[in-house]
């Protein structure tokens, strides 16, 4: 039986510029916010500003596009079984 893989992704919100790119590729994972910078859907608000959650297999391609799609690289996913930052 395969095991679902768990990621994490971690938004550096401080540093987002407000592109909405995420957005535009993942608008059930990401949203705008009126301060003009994005927000992950559902997530954990760190003491620093950063953003986190936890997703599945299922997910990570999608978000994976999102990531890759940012032009500044505030967002990142870890894999959360070894620790490793994918992005």
């Amino acid at each position: 039986q395969e095991t679902k893989k768990k990621y994490q992704i971690q938004h550096d919100r401080p540093n987002c510029i407000g592109c909405a790119a995420c957005a535009a590729i993942a608008p059930d994972f990401w949203t705008m916010h009126e301060d003009g910078k994005s927000d992950i859907v559902g997530s954990k608000k760190r003491e620093d500003g950063w953003e986190e959650l936890d997703i599945g297999e299922k997910d990570y391609q999608l978000n994976r596009e999102a990531a890759d799609s940012c032009p500044v690289n505030v967002i990142h996913i870890v894999d959360k079984e070894t620790g490793d930052r994918i992005i």
